[in-house]
């Protein structure tokens, strides 16, 4: 059997911390979930979309303004963002409003802010 070389072959310093820890340790397959959404989120335009919808639900139009792009751009970004899970639509007449999927999303979002205000 060959030795994998991505595998530590150290001794542990506390086995019953190595146990303990590895016991609370998430699946492979919610790791790569929560991979995907800071990649999704890791983006400056969608950060500042989350931001918009952190404060009100908008239309595309109006995220456009506030952010001075295109209605195109935004909804390319919006769709990416809705298949993510991130924010959730609905429909007023002709006009599509969008939101943050839930409050997790702004919480997260305000969380990291003050973090990066902490280390500057």
């Amino acid at each position: 059997m060959a030795k994998n070389e991505f595998i530590c072959d150290c001794k542990p310093i506390n086995e019953e911390l190595v146990k303990v820890t590895k016991e609370k340790m998430l699946s492979e397959d919610k790791y790569i979930k929560v991979a995907d959404f800071f990649k999704i989120v890791g983006d400056s335009t969608r950060c500042k979309i989350v931001s918009a919808l952190s404060m009100n639900e908008m239309c595309v139009g109006d995220l456009a303004n506030v952010l001075s792009m295109t209605k195109s751009s935004i909804s390319h970004q919006l769709s990416k963002m809705k298949e993510a899970g991130v924010v959730k639509s609905r429909r007023n007449g002709k006009e599509i409003y969008y939101s943050l999927d839930d409050e997790h999303v702004a919480e997260i979002f305000e969380l990291t802010v003050e973090h990066i205000g902490h280390m500057h």
